[in-house]
Parts: structure tokens; sequence; C-alpha cells
């Protein structure tokens, strides 16, 4: 079971772990060690998270959520498994924490007055200064 905050916790049939050799540098442990970690958390199924939160996670896992409705997360970057896990679980914890947060509707709001002719005046000194360059004429 992993522990979201106190109302959402995911059960352990909504997580699949599956271990492989990691890329990169490490030597034979690299070789003969299967320390990369490939989480897959079953989003869509998951009866814990509502539609709205689902929805936010899709869209922020991005290339991570697969068509199935599943959240895939990788992690090799250390030599340790247990450790890879971990970082693994830690990130799909803050990526669901992310998806509670709902976003601010914005609210639409009128430029005032002044900064209107504060704007029009700036624009109308810029024309003048673009308007005053060119040929100077040869009247000496």
């Amino acid at each position: 079971m992993l522990v979201i905050n106190e109302q959402i916790s995911l059960q352990d049939w909504e997580l699949t772990e599956q271990f492989m050799r990691a890329s990169g540098p490490g030597g034979q442990n690299v070789n003969k060690v299967s320390s990369a970690v490939e989480l897959r958390f079953e989003a869509e199924r998951s009866p814990a998270l509502s539609s709205a939160v689902k929805s936010r996670l899709r869209r922020l896992s991005g290339r991570r959520w697969t068509k199935d409705g599943a959240v895939v997360l990788q992690c090799d970057e250390t030599r340790s498994q247990a450790r890879n896990r971990e970082i693994v679980r830690e990130r799909l914890v803050e990526l669901i924490r992310k998806s509670l947060v709902a976003p601010k509707r914005r609210i639409k709001t009128k430029p005032t007055l002044g900064s209107q002719r504060r704007r029009l005046q700036a624009k109308k000194e810029r024309g003048e200064v673009k308007a005053n360059r060119g040929r100077v004429s040869g009247d000496d």
C-alpha cells in the first residue's frame, strides 16, 4: 500500500514493479544486476482517485501516460535497486499530489483607463522617434 495523504492510499494491485538492467556506467555491476525500476500505476482503474484528479494526472503525466490509462515511471539513477524503487515511488506520490490541487479559475480583468492611456502615449512617443529617423537634408 502506498499512502498519498490521509484520504488517499493506493492498493498493491494498482502498482506493478518491473526490474531490468540499467544503462550507462557501472562496470560489470550493470551487466549482472537488474537495478533499474519501472513502476506502472493503473490510474484509470484506480478507485482512490476521482475523475477530475485522473484528468489532471493525465495532463501532468504527458508521455508517461499509456493508452491503457496507466502511468509508467522509470528510474535507474542509483546502483541500488531498493533506492531506485524508493525514488520512483516518491515521484509517483509527488505527481499524484500535484494532480490533487485544482487550478484556480482565472477571473478576467480589464486594464484600467490610466494604464490604457499610458500604453497609448508610450506607443505614440515611440512612433514619433521612429518617424524622425531618416535622411538628413543637405541645408548648410
